[in-house]
């Protein structure tokens, strides 16, 4: 029931439906979460995250700020018939999709990168598009039936292009050329599950050039809106380009090694990359403070991410490496002994087993920061952040401490409370990895 205490939230999904609830006035973005999860069926998003729409970006909440601070005095004003608008998107990338536990979480990330290669500018990768159209029709159609790879009336008819190629693809090679290749390489996935082609399209999206990123548009010079880079953000660091005649061209490519810290002061943002590089300071500005301070903790939760999932997708590479060898029976079993074995040694645990994972509201690196609560009629948020300044380092000492902690210090036998994004492999979570792997399962 609505209230004038209440607002009413239309959270939109990647999969173009939409999820509707009523909050409290003074609500947080967990409270959205929350019915979020409910409404979905899961216990957790793992790679997802809330998000408001700004200047054509998608900016994520932090889900323990009240919910006024994204609106201010909209929020106020609010309606009970007209709702607010948040966005479920990929917040983390993924090498493998194995990590993604849910069956549901992740057909609703393989919906959004679906989407994300529809609208690639990867003009020179051409060749993994139509791979890609293959393992999107195998998931989608199933096995093409030999008939219909021999006659060109049905062949012609069970797919658009539009739905699988880029425009500018279409326009490059014609609807014909697409309609007559793309079952070729569809054919060829015969026999392969659905489940197992969805990730086959996972791994391959992160070999496309702007597929598994984040994107925000920043000008280089202040007083020239025209003068702009564009920063992604992936699952291994930032890279910096701009659009020349058309085609992006990369600038600056960084793991998260190659960065030491990231600074704003209102919205100027600067990246200072290791005295080994030899770089200057980069300076760049933001659309407002609102979008530095989102995107610095985005920046910030990107690079956790990275670190909590490295021992996971190490196991998932030596499990694949395992099974493209199996044919060697003798070694295949060798080597998955020796590999339960060495992973047995790291003494890591966590509830993965209904993705069930205890939300710890640490600060994000070494940042740290306390926000008093405040009213209603307080200042807007970008208000607040107009002269405060932030940093955070990267692999700072105190913050490594912390994540060696983390990661080998704690009890089997204890209490444990972790980040949502930490992603431990233990002994029930290698057996689901398994049997996923070799089966083509998927999990909720």
């Amino acid at each position: 029931m609505r209230t004038k205490q209440t607002r009413l939230v239309c959270v939109l999904l990647p999969n173009k439906q939409h999820l509707d609830c009523t909050v409290r006035m003074r609500a947080k973005g967990r409270e959205v979460l929350s019915s979020v999860l409910q409404q979905l069926g899961v216990s957790d998003l793992q790679v997802f995250g809330l998000a408001v729409l700004r200047d054509n970006e998608y900016l994520f909440l932090d889900l323990d700020q009240k919910l006024s601070k994204c609106f201010g005095k909209r929020w106020n004003r609010g309606s009970e018939m007209v709702p607010f608008i948040f966005f479920l998107r990929v917040r983390f990338y993924v090498e493998s999709g194995l990590l993604i536990l849910s069956s549901k979480v992740q057909q609703l990330y393989y919906t959004e990168l679906r989407q994300k290669v529809l609208h690639s500018q990867g003009c020179h990768q051409e060749a993994l598009f139509f791979q890609l159209a293959a393992s999107a029709l195998q998931a989608e159609v199933g096995d093409l039936e030999q008939e219909e790879r021999g006659q060109d009336r049905k062949r012609k008819h069970y797919f658009l292009p539009e739905d699988y190629f880029p425009y500018w693809l279409i326009k490059r090679r014609g609807r014909d050329y697409l309609l007559q290749h793309g079952p070729v390489l569809h054919g060829e996935l015969r026999g392969v599950s659905r489940s197992q082609a969805i990730l086959r399209f996972i791994k391959e999206v992160g070999s496309l050039q702007d597929g598994a990123v984040t994107f925000y548009r920043m000008r280089q010079e202040k007083k020239k809106p025209r003068s702009f880079i564009v920063l992604g953000v992936s699952l291994t660091g930032v890279h910096i380009s701009e659009k020349v005649e058309g085609k992006r061209r990369v600038l600056f490519d960084f793991s998260w090694t190659d960065v030491d810290s990231f600074t704003f002061q209102g919205n100027r943002f600067e990246i200072t990359a290791v005295g080994s590089l030899g770089l200057p300071k980069l300076v760049y500005y933001t659309h407002s403070a609102f979008h530095s301070k989102h995107i610095l903790r985005h920046l910030s939760d990107s690079h956790r991410f990275h670190i909590n999932t490295r021992d996971a997708v190490s196991y998932i590479q030596q499990l694949e490496d395992v099974q493209a060898s199996h044919f060697y029976k003798e070694a295949y079993i060798c080597d998955t002994t020796c590999l339960i074995e060495r992973l047995r040694c790291h003494n890591l645990t966590s509830s993965m087993s209904d993705c069930s994972v205890v939300v710890e509201t640490a600060p994000a690196w070494t940042k740290e920061e306390e926000e008093e609560e405040e009213d209603e009629s307080s200042p807007s948020e970008a208000e607040l952040w107009e002269n405060e300044p932030g940093e955070v380092f990267v692999d700072s000492p105190a913050e490594m401490s912390w994540l060696t902690e983390l990661l080998y210090g704690v009890s089997v036998d204890g209490p444990l409370v972790l980040p949502s994004s930490y992603w431990a492999v233990n002994m029930e979570m290698k057996q689901v990895l398994w049997r996923r792997a070799g089966e083509g399962e998927s999990l909720d």
